[in-house]
């Protein structure tokens, strides 16, 4: 029987205008209220997202949620785990 694993990256790593899903919303030091607010913001698992800019010195950067647009911290974006679209994936046997 095979596995496949998903390759995951931090929205915060994720190349401008490259097409990803949300995998999972991670807390982090700024705990679950970021968590929850990111999930109320549409940052629920299966969810289309793309970075669309980059402030001058890289933070904040914009982000692309379904038919809305927000800018986030680079802390806040790294919280969300997301797997690019047509990223490969690895067979394990």
């Amino acid at each position: 029987m095979a596995a496949v694993a998903a390759i995951a990256l931090a929205l915060s790593g994720l190349p401008k205008n490259q097409p990803a899903r949300v995998l999972h919303v991670a807390a982090s030091e700024h705990g679950t209220v970021l968590q929850e607010r990111l999930h109320d913001l549409g940052f629920i698992t299966g969810e289309a997202v793309r970075v669309v800019a980059h402030a001058l010195g890289g933070d904040p950067i914009a982000v692309r949620i379904g038919h809305s647009t927000f800018a986030l911290r680079r802390a806040e974006a790294a919280c969300v785990l997301v797997q690019p679209d047509n990223a490969p994936t690895s067979t394990c046997e």
